[in-house]
């Protein structure tokens, strides 16, 4: 009996302290709470859309304005070639040689018949002079004597056409033949470049060639820079690809660091719409997701997960997860946690 009364008397004791007990714990969770959060001085700024532009992306290619396929004017087997791809040259510089072993007996052949036809054009001159023979006899020696000089001169130029050397300053970009392998005129053995003058290039439809004109300023991003480069359009081409349906585009670009063979993408105008667009600063990262933080109208952060799109003149449009009138924090914002009290600064 002594037994149930005390089981009794325990459950009413734990019946009545326990919610004095939880109660007291959510009072230690709340002033934790309250202890974490931190006043943060940071910039507030009101989000409000704003004009951006439309842009069609146009895949596109770097190119060389001077780009020269250097062959050899003679046929015959490459001796040597002098220079690697990525080497700088001159002009006059030797790329590489041919065994014009050919060219160098025609021009042998050449100056042997030289010297026969000037000994009987000198021997027929003095005895013209001296009226030893007509004037009709004289003048053929000298005309075979001029063909032959003329000759020599064709066979000793073909000789010197071994030496093949570059005919702009740049860079080698291409090297097609080998030493050993056969060259012959009109084929490519290297290819050389200037690199100081590139061309962006690219097709358009005739709806985004509506807008364009000469001297237009585009945005193209190159793969490996960091931020667009401006170009400028240079020439329209008149008439469409008869099996793409697109006109060809090129745009003047700024060749410092880059390289001809680039992939890049030509941004044109094609329309203004509205946008959300926030400042690089209010962009954070939290448990490796990319957000900002929004004040509440008593001041408090609160995390705010976005969608980042473009980014332009150091304003990142955010597609989603925030809307016009809600307060931001820019600067300050990457020291903030959800919970804590913003002292908003003056921008």
């Amino acid at each position: 009996m002594r037994k149930t009364a005390m089981t009794r008397l325990q459950g009413w004791l734990l019946a009545g302290l326990l919610p004095g007990l939880l109660a007291g714990c959510g009072g230690q969770d709340k002033a934790g709470e309250a202890a974490a959060a931190k006043t943060v001085n940071a910039e507030l700024r009101v989000v409000q859309p704003s004009l951006v532009a439309e842009q069609y992306a146009a895949p596109a290619t770097l190119v060389a304005l001077e780009s020269v396929p250097v062959a050899s004017r003679i046929m015959g087997y490459i001796r040597a070639i002098d220079v690697v791809e990525g080497q700088a040259v001159k002009v006059g510089q030797r790329l590489f040689t041919i065994d014009a072993v050919d060219a160098k007996s025609q021009a042998d052949q050449a100056s042997a018949a030289l010297a026969d036809a000037k000994a009987n054009y000198d021997r027929y001159a003095n005895l013209y002079k001296d009226e030893a023979v007509s004037r009709q006899q004289y003048e053929k020696m000298k005309l075979a004597y001029d063909q032959a000089r003329a000759a020599a001169d064709s066979a000793g130029n073909q000789l010197r056409y071994a030496v093949v050397t570059s005919p702009i300053n740049g860079v080698v970009t291409q090297k097609l033949g080998n030493a050993g392998s056969l060259a012959t005129p009109g084929q490519p053995v290297v290819v050389v470049e200037n690199p100081a003058r590139l061309q962006v290039q690219t097709q358009v439809g005739e709806e985004v060639l509506r807008r364009i004109k000469l001297g237009d300023v585009v945005p193209v991003e190159v793969d490996g820079v960091a931020s667009p480069i401006e170009a400028r359009v240079a020439r329209i081409s008149p008439a469409a690809d008869p099996i793409s349906r697109t006109f060809l585009v090129k745009l003047d670009i700024d060749a410092t660091g880059l390289r001809s063979g680039l992939f890049a993408r030509a941004l044109f105008k094609v329309g203004e719409r509205d946008a959300l667009q926030v400042p690089q600063a209010a962009l954070v990262e939290r448990a490796g997701i990319t957000g900002l933080f929004v004040a509440d109208a008593q001041g408090v952060a609160h995390f705010r997960m976005v969608r980042a799109g473009v980014t332009r003149n150091g304003l990142v449009e955010i597609q989603a997860g925030l809307s016009a009138g809600e307060r931001i924090a820019v600067t300050g914002a990457d020291r903030l946690e959800t919970g804590d009290r913003i002292s908003a600064t003056k921008p």
